[in-house]
């Protein structure tokens, strides 16, 4: 018998504490030992990284719309946590719209997890969704360990999702505060956005006319004013308007218990160099201007911002409408589960950021967010999720050779630094056949 069931020896890896040579030890399923690199660890398998490979603990995305059931032709469980493995998320948490039923009681809660079940290759948990009529609900789903609820301000985009009113908001907030439930926001408003000029068409800045800022920023307002009166944590979704950034300052300084999040395409791509008619580039709220991006960075640096997850929302290519080119029309949604890792990583180190940076961002910071304590570090007692990523190799970005369900992708022929090369779940290297994720519940993860 061995101590341990694996070794793993690395020159780099990347600890709470900084990036250092490390031996990581596994035993059953969890992180047993860490220690200096010649450290004499008994173990059934010894994994050495080329010295080019960093070890990093597995991403966490927090924010990853699976679509299944109901929506399988647009994704499914399958698809989007292969595509997960291959770019080094080891958890996701699936949102609870776009599949059908959505996650607003128990008993689409268990639908959602019978479907599930089987097919995943990494870890999955489930968000609860908080619509019109469905208060009553929020305890129940809390209870049976969803990790928060979401909810829309205007048109989510799918009928049997509808938004809340900013009355039914506060309401809705007061009943998470006292269970102390995370309420997650789709922060845009309604009204502004009436207000605004059409999206039709395949110019680009017709549609980014069409989202202004100003919804963005009239939206989150209305969102802290009401954390700031019920007492509930409340997190702001998919953060794109770097204008909202001083009032998220603030009512952190007021002591509102608000997160939020921005996604890789917020990071990386600007409004100024959208092609017309891509529509794949369509998502809401909108890629903006590079002035925007600009502070998007420095907030991210600065710690105003909490994590960057993908925002995964796919959808089959008709959907996207890329015979017309219309934005308006087409679906707004960006598939990036697989791309996440390079696609950061190479926009941070051209800004002077470095690995343990995005390790931050991508792993701790979504795992603190939705309290997964086992996840996102690389510490005695938690889980073996680890990743050996090599940080100078480059990859040209092929639609073809992605894992999720459809080859659309605003990163096509994009050249990314940073290779994934070997990922591990729970101390073991998942194959095709045998999908090994554990489906996770709030508290127990």
């Amino acid at each position: 018998m061995h101590a341990y069931d694996m070794v793993v020896r690395a020159g780099r890896a990347v600890m709470p504490g900084g990036v250092r040579a490390a031996a990581v030890a596994v035993a059953r399923g969890r992180i047993a030992a860490v220690d200096v690199p010649e450290a004499p660890l008994d173990a059934a398998e010894v994994v050495d990284l080329a010295d080019d490979e960093v070890l990093l603990p597995g991403l966490v995305d927090t924010h990853v719309h699976v679509d299944e059931p109901g929506r399988t032709e647009w994704e499914g469980f399958e698809s989007a946590t292969r595509a997960a493995l291959a770019g080094g998320v080891t958890t996701i948490l699936d949102m609870p719209l776009n599949s059908v039923p959505p996650t607003v009681d128990l008993a689409a809660l268990e639908v959602k997890r019978e479907a599930a079940r089987g097919q995943c290759h990494v870890d999955v948990g489930f968000w609860g969704g908080a619509v019109p009529g469905n208060a009553d609900a929020l305890q129940l789903l809390h209870e049976a360990g969803v990790f928060g609820f979401k909810c829309f301000l205007l048109d989510s985009g799918v009928e049997e999702f509808p938004p809340l009113s900013l009355a039914e908001l506060e309401r809705y907030l007061a009943v998470a505060a006292a269970f102390d439930g995370l309420v997650l926001v789709h922060a845009e408003d309604p009204q502004v956005i009436d207000a605004a000029p059409d999206p039709r068409g395949p110019g680009y800045e017709a549609f980014l006319a069409s989202r202004p800022h100003q919804a963005e920023d009239v939206a989150i307002a209305h969102v802290l004013d009401a954390a700031r009166r019920t007492g509930a944590r409340v997190h702001i979704v998919h953060l794109s308007s770097a204008h909202a950034l001083p009032l998220l300052r603030q009512a952190r300084r007021d002591a509102v218990r608000v997160t939020v999040e921005t996604c890789p395409h917020y990071l990386s791509l600007d409004a100024e160099n959208v092609p017309t008619g891509a529509t794949e580039y369509k998502c809401c709220p909108p890629i903006r201007d590079a002035t925007n991006r600009t502070e998007l960075w420095r907030a991210l640096g600065a710690g105003d911002v909490d994590c960057v997850v993908s925002d995964h929302s796919p959808c089959p290519p008709e959907l996207k409408r890329r015979g017309s080119g219309d934005f308006g029309a087409a679906w707004g949604g960006i598939a990036s589960l697989e791309l996440g890792l390079p696609v950061v990583w190479t926009e941070a180190r051209a800004q002077g950021h470095d690995l343990a940076d995005v390790v931050r961002w991508m792993a701790e910071g979504p795992a603190r967010v939705a309290a997964l304590r086992r996840k996102g570090r690389i510490v005695v007692g938690a889980d073996a999720d680890l990743v050996a990523f090599a940080p100078d190799a480059t990859v040209v970005v092929d639609p073809a050779r992605l894992h999720h369900r459809h080859a659309v992708t605003p990163y096509a022929g994009r050249e990314l630094t940073g290779v994934v090369r070997r990922t591990w779940l729970r101390g073991r290297v998942p194959v095709p056949m045998d999908p090994g994720g554990t489906l996770l519940t709030r508290g127990d993860a």
